[in-house]
């Protein structure tokens, strides 16, 4: 856990989001008024699960969540988000 104090409980799970996209394709730059909330990210952090919920997602994964998934949470000046497994769509 790379020094990440923070421990999910039951079927949550952390995520360190990947940083918003500062440039088009093209090589315009994005202002970050108009950047769209990353929706890409890696586990740094799993529960143990609960009685009727596996863990599926293992530190290291890159994961794919929606838009709105989670709660923002900060340690050691690093914004992560916390959210039920369920929140994550797809391991890339």
């Amino acid at each position: 856990m790379s020094g990440v104090k923070i421990k999910p409980l039951a079927d949550r799970v952390l995520v360190e989001p990947m940083p918003a996209e500062e440039k088009t394709a093209s090589g315009i730059i994005i202002p970050d008024s108009a950047r769209e909330k990353p929706q890409k990210g890696t586990v740094v952090a799993v529960g143990s699960g609960s009685g009727d919920v596996k863990m599926e997602v293992k530190v290291g994964d890159t994961v794919l969540y929606g838009k709105y998934a989670g709660t923002e949470v900060s340690d050691n000046d690093k914004d992560y988000l916390i959210m039920n497994q369920s929140d994550i769509l797809a391991v890339v």
